[in-house]
């Protein structure tokens, strides 16, 4: 099975993540999740590969976290939900091989993948 990346190219360890898996030989499918519009279900299926819960998926310094969502407590839906109308709250990169997926923060998290 072919890895799968959730990247943002203009993320500096999202771009890591790719050439660490390049350097290992790994040409993995890019979903491009800002371009490419990722779905409840979708995101669902990723958290639950990732093992965590869906707050924990959840970058805490972008400005859309802190405007909308700061000192609120979501249900996992609705977390869910924010991070589909705002995919910049996604943590990146997520990497994706054999129904198992880590979050490559560090980049030595892609280790478990291998």
């Amino acid at each position: 099975m072919s890895y799968l990346v959730y990247h943002n190219p203009r993320c500096s360890k999202s771009r890591q993540g790719l050439a660490y898996l390049g350097e290992k030989g790994i040409d993995p499918i890019i979903k491009e999740y800002l371009k490419e519009a990722i779905t409840e279900k979708e995101l669902e299926k990723v958290i639950q590969q990732l093992g965590i819960k869906p707050e924990e998926l959840i970058r805490k310094n972008e400005p859309e976290y802190k405007e909308h969502f700061k000192n609120k407590k979501l249900s996992d839906a609705d977390w869910i939900k924010a991070m589909v109308k705002f995919p910049k709250l996604i943590e990146r990169p997520i990497i994706i091989h054999n129904n198992k997926a880590v979050i490559a923060r560090p980049i030595e998290n892609i280790d478990d993948l291998l």
